[in-house]
């Protein structure tokens, strides 16, 4: 399944890339080589007889001037800082003008395509002198081509950079937690963590033996994910993997422990969601820990829905290129499973409130919220205290056992580069050739519409699973918009909290197995993620609609 996802997000990128480049040649919408009645002012005077560099200039760019290249309807002059070049020669200049948010659109698309975000470069001629701070001139921006082409050049390069620094700033957290854990294990002290849970365990995962030590590397990375510590949690569940693949008959292949497992790392449970708060806050929001408790219901639904589908899918497995078959036989799983959603969402969303509102009577939310706070921030310290300290009680040569597990974290974090690169990649393309925006969109809105969804928030909605970066960068764009304590505000704060980016999860966890065959791993972690953005919505309509 993995293989056909990653396909698709490469086909899609780059074909909707190229259609839209082509269509864009194809309606001049850059207008190459139309000359742009400008006006330039200097902080000193400007000298038409000598070769100067000005570096502290300003462009003027009068608004009918600007709409009658480019078709728009702009109100406001233009003024944007300019740096050129003067040849008195043949009286013109080459330009470098620096745009800005505030700057018009098709300028930022320019300076995007130029490979870099805030310049583009243009040609001044007929050049005049009004006063010595100020000319008039003719300005005539390089040729513009297949922009969207090379935003997807320029985001596959910075997207495998990007997963090789990833992975080697894993290295070191790897090694630690390893280590640790190496230290833990040895002495019993998993064990007897797992005997805790047995009850629990012995559900989700009947086929792993109680005492494994799969068992305790999955208890501390959903504690971990549970407490927002990222940086702890991935080190667990990469050794999770490794300790399930020592169970695995069929190597390559994922087991149906190692679906389960990621489905509850997908759903994304985290008491206090501390980024989306953190985003609020710099917003200028006034209670930006407002999202906790929508949150937790959020994740909490995504993750009882990745649970169950988790464990349908096991009854009813697909065998490869007999997707087709199974769907046609077995069409009303899915169905089902999003029928409980909204079942378990109407039946218990009223309960559950009632519970919240009559505990928080005597509970402050803020006072809970310091106190998840606080525990967060000593857990990593106490975590290596107890265990260490508890290695040593046991005797365990604590000094050589952490060495031993750090070795093995360092190979993990290594072996992950490729399937990051690959994943990272592929969402690049996708995201940066167009598809998202001009093909997903609004096919999505036929069905988001009739839930009730507004269409702003569906950006998040889509991007959410593909890219933690480029969600947390979409939801604070649109909290910078709508304000943050507006509906669409706490609306895509939510979503961030109650869902995980399901892909990126895949392919590290996955990756560090080396596992190609995902069976029912990638349909069970979207529909954690729609029953996520499905709990988002009705709880915050439900509150704040």
């Amino acid at each position: 399944m993995l293989n056909y996802v990653w396909l698709s997000l490469i086909i899609l990128g780059v074909g909707t890339a190229l259609f839209i480049d082509l269509s864009d040649i194809s309606t001049d919408k850059y207008h190459n080589g139309e000359k742009i009645k400008i006006s330039v002012e200097f902080s000193k005077d400007f000298n038409p007889d000598s070769t100067a560099v000005f570096k502290s200039a300003m462009l003027i760019v009068h608004a009918k001037n600007f709409n009658s290249v480019y078709k728009t309807n702009l109100t406001e002059d233009i003024h944007l800082p300019v740096s050129f070049s003067f040849n008195a020669t043949d009286n013109s200049s080459l330009v470098t003008v620096t745009v800005n948010d505030q700057s018009p659109e098709i300028w930022r698309e320019i300076a995007s395509s130029s490979g870099d975000e805030n310049k583009f470069s243009a040609t001044m001629s007929n050049i005049s002198l009004d006063d010595p701070l100020h000319i008039n001139a003719r300005m005539i921006i390089d040729e513009v081509s297949f922009v969207m082409m090379k935003n997807v050049t320029n985001d596959v390069i910075d997207k495998a950079g990007t997963a090789v620094t990833i992975s080697l700033g894993l290295i070191g957290i790897m090694a630690l937690w390893l280590g640790v854990m190496k230290v833990a294990e040895d002495a019993g002290l998993i064990a007897k963590l797992a005997n805790l849970i047995k009850p629990i365990t012995k559900k989700l995962f009947p086929e792993i033996p109680s005492d494994h030590p799969a068992i305790g590397a999955m208890i501390m990375n959903i504690s971990a994910n549970m407490l927002g510590l990222g940086n702890a949690a991935t080190p667990f569940g990469l050794k999770a993997m490794e300790e399930l693949d020592k169970l695995n008959p069929e190597k390559g292949t994922a087991t149906n422990a190692m679906v389960t497992f990621l489905a509850i790392n997908t759903a994304g449970l985290t008491l206090i969601p501390a980024t989306a708060i953190a985003v609020r806050a710099a917003a200028g929001s006034t209670d930006p820990a407002i999202i906790i408790g929508p949150s937790v219901f959020g994740a909490s639904c995504a993750t009882l829905t990745g649970i169950i589908a988790a464990k349908l899918f096991e009854k009813f497995p697909i065998h490869k290129g007999e997707f087709s078959n199974w769907f046609k036989e077995n069409w009303k799983l899915p169905v089902a499973i999003l029928s409980l959603i909204l079942l378990f969402l109407v039946v218990t969303v009223s309960g559950l409130l009632s519970v919240l509102g009559s505990l928080f009577l005597f509970v402050n939310p803020n006072v809970l919220k310091n106190i998840v706070q606080i525990a967060s921030n000593v857990a990593i310290p106490v975590l290596i205290f107890a265990f260490i300290g508890y290695g040593a009680i046991k005797k365990v040569k604590v000094y050589e056992q952490f060495v031993e597990g750090a070795k093995e974290g360092f190979n993990i974090a290594v072996r992950i580069i490729p399937y990051l690169v690959a994943m990272l990649v592929a969402i690049g393309i996708f995201r940066s050739g167009g598809a998202l925006k001009y093909l997903l969109e609004p096919v999505m809105r036929f069905v988001t519409d009739p839930i009730g969804m507004p269409p702003e928030a569906l950006p998040m909605a889509l991007i959410r699973p593909l890219s933690g970066s480029g969600s947390l960068g979409v939801m604070a764009e649109i909290m910078s918009v709508h304000g943050p304590d507006s509906f669409i505000g706490i609306l895509v704060s939510t979503f961030f909290g109650s869902t995980e980016t399901t892909f990126y999860v895949l392919a590290v966890y996955f990756g560090a197995v080396s596992i190609r065959k995902t069976r029912h791993a990638v349909p069970v972690g979207l529909l954690a993620d729609v029953a996520g953005i499905l709990g988002a919505l009705f709880i915050v309509k439900l509150m704040f609609g």
